[in-house]
């Protein structure tokens, strides 16, 4: 209960608390950095809700008529910001059950036979004032851990669900919907 949520064994967590305390060492070394290991966050929520301030008082608008976009990213100089004070941000570490990101296409495909969770590319997540998402992309759901249960007692919402992202499919969403396709900051192992 005073540990961040996980499904990992003894050692296998050690191992992973290890590597969330060395991303935010580094992070404090670097000062400002535009990547990040989502996993590493014990509240990604508070994260996101960050990022979507900073834009709404560089942009002078209202927070609630913001959302995010999401760009899968293609290469390693794609990350990299043009404008230093840019709002936007990669987050990366992910882990995708039940489909795959085809590397040519940048859609997303079913899984090859036997393998239940793929790394997906690096995600570019864009503040983006009225979004409208495309009704054919996917809205994968992203989890901290693989549990699909537990609600927080004072809004009734998911502890475990952190939130949307829109992956591209030439597959209706039914499709993914039925495969119970999401996306998981960690594995259970």
């Amino acid at each position: 209960e005073n540990a961040y949520p996980s499904l990992k064994p003894l050692s296998s967590w050690v191992e992973n608390l290890g590597q969330r305390v060395e991303f935010v060492r580094s992070w404090l070394v670097q000062g400002r950095i535009f990547k990040f290991w989502m996993p590493c966050f014990f509240f990604p929520q508070g994260f996101l809700t960050a990022i979507l301030q900073e834009h709404a008082r560089k942009a002078k608008i209202p927070i609630d008529e913001l959302s995010f976009s999401f760009k899968l990213v293609e290469s390693e100089e794609d990350e990299i910001p043009k404008d230093k004070a840019s709002t936007e941000y990669i987050i990366y570490g992910l882990f995708l059950e039940s489909g795959k990101i085809n590397k040519d296409t940048f859609m997303l495909e079913d899984a090859e036979f036997g393998k239940n969770f793929t790394e997906p590319p690096s995600i570019k997540i864009i503040p983006t004032r009225n979004y409208v998402s495309d009704p054919l992309d996917y809205s994968c759901p992203l989890y901290k851990t693989s549990e699909r249960a537990g609600t927080l007692n004072t809004t009734g919402h998911s502890t475990n669900f952190i939130l949307m992202i829109e992956l591209p499919s030439s597959y209706p969403p039914d499709h993914w919907i039925k495969r119970g396709t999401a996306m998981l900051c960690q594995l259970d192992d």
